[in-house]
């Protein structure tokens, strides 16, 4: 179970505002590519289930590498997510390669392919794989130190879709309630308007909007 705080930001600015408050923080910056696959019924996210393949690097077509990724039940409330995941490292060319051609993805020797195949049928010749699409993200990796929530790591989101942007701050904890208070006192202390998410990049992306 992946359990995040996630906190929206209303715009640009205050995006840009954070980021210049957390910047003596930043351990990295990381370019990432978000495609989803499922079947051309969509029974994976009938069940909101999400199939995702994470690139990373600023070059599509070499990719420093990629993630293969299910993330299952969704949950979300008072900017804390809840989320059944699963994830393994995928080779990037074979990414680039199920990229091109979907069905491809069906012949990988993983785990996730599996399960998938197992739960919900998708991957052979009755439900073949699709690519959905996808969307990209920068994100900025910062973390606390003595004083403010020493060794919490923030994420720092901004998501372009073909629909709008979306900026968002995150942190994957073990103990949300004392991470919530940490982060929204920082956030009052920067200036920084927020709202508690209410809905994930995944259903944004279904969507075709960007939602609060």
């Amino acid at each position: 179970m992946e359990v995040e705080i996630k906190l929206r930001l209303p715009d640009a600015a205050a995006h840009g505002r954070l980021s210049t408050f957390l910047a003596p923080r930043l351990l990295r910056t990381d370019a990432q590519r978000n495609v989803f696959f499922d079947a051309p019924a969509r029974p994976l996210a009938a069940a909101t289930a999400a199939l995702r393949v994470r690139l990373y690097g600023p070059d599509d077509r070499a990719p420093s590498r990629a993630v293969l990724a299910l993330k299952r039940r969704p949950r979300i409330h008072a900017g804390v997510s809840r989320v059944e995941e699963v994830e393994e490292p995928l080779d990037p060319a074979l990414a680039l390669a199920c990229l091109d051609d979907p069905a491809r993805l069906a012949a990988v020797d993983s785990p996730i392919v599996r399960l998938v195949s197992d739960e919900y049928g998708v991957g052979g010749d009755g439900a073949p794989f699709v690519c959905l699409g996808g969307f990209r993200n920068t994100r900025g990796v910062y973390e606390l130190g003595e004083g403010e929530g020493q060794g919490l790591v923030l994420e720092l989101d901004e998501t372009h879709f073909d629909f709008g942007t979306n900026y968002e701050l995150e942190c994957e904890t073990a103990e949300p309630d004392q991470a919530k208070e940490v982060l929204e006192r920082l956030l009052t202390v920067a200036g920084v308007p927020y709202e508690y998410s209410r809905s994930n990049k995944f259903a944004c992306f279904m969507a075709g909007k960007l939602l609060p």
